[in-house]
């Protein structure tokens, strides 16, 4: 099977990291494309857009960064943590954001039913998976993103309280530090993430990193995507050793 994408040192300059045009969302698709440090994103109506920003924003799970006031927040919390029980919802919750973008606020708009579909497919191919943060049944927060190996590749996130969402990431990174996984793409630099730890790195230091985290040859993923798979569709705590912390008075 031939490598649906072109090398990633052809990417644009300008826009930053503009890779390919056109191709499909499919699971195989999506699954080759995250293996080889590459992401869909584009608006409605435009055709599907991929790309490998250089630099790359990345967060190593065992550096992020609790400032003294959140770990106050966390001590007294009693918010509970999960994962893999509302994914469409956090999908659908990611997707009615509101960013500020420029000056100006959009919706999330780039969360398209194309795409909301293609995640929900990765979701039950037990590729794709969300972490929730909770106060009681009330959803306040959350994020979801693709698993290949020893990555968490972090799609989108939402908050609809003060802390939610940063509280969603430093679960997963005490989840990916837990079992031994090396990192979590956040594609593109972000201040709100940056005040977590995220850092900006070349592509070529990306794609190292990815490399070694990603065990199988990339000849017998570009032929068999699927091979990233679990055997079953399986939740991401299955795939793990150790779970994720239950409570957010846990996370400090």
């Amino acid at each position: 099977m031939p490598n649906p994408f072109p090398p990633t040192s052809r990417a644009l300059n300008e826009p930053n990291g503009l890779l390919a045009v056109g191709g499909d969302l499919r699971s195989e698709t999506l699954i080759s494309a995250y293996a080889q440090g590459i992401f869909p994103w584009f608006e409605p109506g435009q055709d599907i857009l991929w790309w490998s920003p250089d630099p790359r924003s990345v967060l190593i799970p065992d550096r992020i960064h609790i400032s003294r006031s959140l770990k106050k927040f966390l001590r007294k919390s009693a918010w509970q943590i999960s994962c893999d029980t509302r994914f469409a919802e956090v999908v659908d919750r990611c997707a009615n954001v509101l960013r500020q973008q420029e000056g100006h606020t959009e919706h999330g708009t780039w969360i398209t039913a194309e795409m909301r579909q293609a995640y929900l497919a990765l979701h039950q191919l037990g590729v794709a998976h969300c972490v929730e943060v909770c106060d009681g049944d009330q959803l306040l927060g959350g994020l979801y993103g693709v698993m290949l190996d020893g990555v968490f590749f972090g799609e989108s996130m939402f908050s609809d309280d003060t802390n939610a969402s940063k509280v969603a990431l430093i679960a997963l990174a005490r989840l990916c530090t837990d079992n031994g996984l090396v990192m979590i793409d956040c594609q593109v630099h972000n201040a709100h993430l940056e005040t977590l730890g995220a850092e900006l790195v070349s592509r070529q230091v990306f794609e190292k990193k990815l490399e070694g985290a990603i065990t199988t040859p990339m000849k017998t993923v570009i032929n068999n995507p699927l091979c990233l798979a679990p055997v079953t569709g399986a939740s991401l705590e299955d795939r793990l050793t150790l779970p994720i912390k239950r409570f957010a008075a846990e996370l400090v």
